[in-house]
């Protein structure tokens, strides 16, 4: 079904904008409550992955400019009076993120409740990007396409045009000269960060000549022959090739591979994938566990492997990818904190959460070298990061994997 179908005025956003910030102003920071070591009673997969969601419904998500059918998550928690207005800095790709995590549950169990959060995200982050649905990032347009497409497939919710002007902009990006999109509109960097989102989403849109020719283009560009890992990014002209390497970019790759392979049946990009996989495990974990990252933009990194490797397990029955997501969302589990019973996780998760000394003490706003170095993070990415991996070991489980 459609649920676009709520609209307003410029003037009624002006004027909701203006009350929102009125408001904010004699509002005091949240408290964030008390930090103790995980005291629950251990629980499945399910029960995690619900946790985790509670966790983030709780502490980020909120109305934008009070409009109860326009929802956003709060970047960091607890949110100073800048954050809580939701009109400061605006990272459309943890929304999107937000939103195919909310999908995930809905997936997981659908519910009213549920299935309402999930089309209010996607209205907040229409409204928000003020141009609508597209921006000039490719891989931000990539990752909503993403979670567009799986809101309509798996849960019947579509939203007009959508996805059409998200494959539109994504096809217009192409650049025949190189045969890949760039990072963004006019810049002359193609990194895998936008190729590989943006080659799932055109896979799963019946773009496969498209798909294919990113794939390759991260397989013969990109890809690291020593390491088996795909670097970062690439200029053009010139082929100056950015050498650092992110668990996100093995993920996206996973992902585009795993996807052409379930769909055109080619054993090449099966091959490919399982490179990818196996490179992973040998550089890329820690005792089996996904390594580190960071808060901010890489505090999404490890989820995103997480997610992508749950996908390859089940399309290409790829026992390694199962076991690290496994492994990973054993150790995140159980290195984790709780704050009024609910979890917080660190953006290592091979290391306990640090809590403080004394009972009582509660989380206030810190900057983010301090939350670092006690394996704490304030950042909306990094709790993403942990529930898309605790949804993915759900999966996984569920599927007898």
């Amino acid at each position: 079904m459609d649920r676009l179908n709520h609209e307003f005025s410029r003037r009624s956003v002006l004027c909701a904008a203006g009350a929102a910030i009125a408001l904010t102003a004699v509002a005091q920071p949240t408290q964030a409550g008390t930090i103790t070591r995980k005291c629950s009673v251990d629980s499945g997969p399910g029960e995690r992955a619900d946790l985790a969601e509670q966790a983030i419904v709780q502490r980020h998500v909120h109305s934008l400019l009070g409009l109860p059918d326009y929802r956003l998550g709060v970047l960091a928690w607890p949110a100073d009076l800048t954050e809580r207005s939701l009109l400061g800095r605006w990272c459309y790709w943890w929304q999107a993120h937000l939103l195919d995590c909310a999908i995930d549950a809905a997936h997981r169990t659908s519910t009213p409740d549920r299935v309402d959060r999930v089309v209010a995200l996607a209205r907040g982050i229409r409204v928000r990007n003020i141009t609508g649905w597209t921006n000039r990032y490719y891989d931000d347009m990539g990752w909503l396409a993403i979670a567009l497409e799986r809101a309509e497939r798996l849960l019947d919710v579509r939203f007009g045009d959508a996805i059409g002007n998200l494959r539109g902009a994504l096809l217009e990006g192409w650049n025949p000269a190189v045969g890949a999109v760039p990072w963004r509109n006019g810049d002359d960097f193609y990194n895998t960060p936008a190729i590989g989102p943006t080659g799932i989403a055109l896979a799963r849109l019946g773009e496969l000549d498209r798909a294919g020719q990113l794939a390759d283009f991260l397989h013969t560009r990109l890809r690291d022959t020593a390491s088996g890992l795909i670097h970062d990014g690439v200029h053009e002209p010139g082929g100056q090739v950015d050498r650092t390497v992110h668990t996100y970019c093995q993920g996206v790759t996973i992902g585009l591979e795993a996807e052409l392979a379930l769909r055109t049946g080619e054993s090449v990009h099966r091959q490919r994938a399982a490179a990818v996989i196996a490179a992973v495990e040998q550089r890329l974990t820690a005792a089996g566990v996904i390594v580190a990252a960071a808060g901010n933009d890489s505090g999404l990194f490890m989820g995103i492997l997480a997610r992508f490797l749950a996908e390859a397990a089940l399309s290409l029955n790829n026992t390694t990818a199962a076991n690290i997501v496994h492994a990973s969302a054993r150790a995140a589990w159980e290195n984790r904190a709780e704050v009024n019973g609910l979890p917080l996780f660190g953006a290592d998760w091979t290391r306990p959460v640090a809590v403080p000394e004394h009972p009582g003490t509660f989380l206030q706003l810190a900057d983010a070298s301090a939350a670092s170095s006690a394996n704490l993070s304030r950042d909306l990415s990094v709790q993403l990061s942990a529930w898309m991996l605790l949804e993915a070991d759900y999966r996984l489980t569920a599927a007898g994997h």
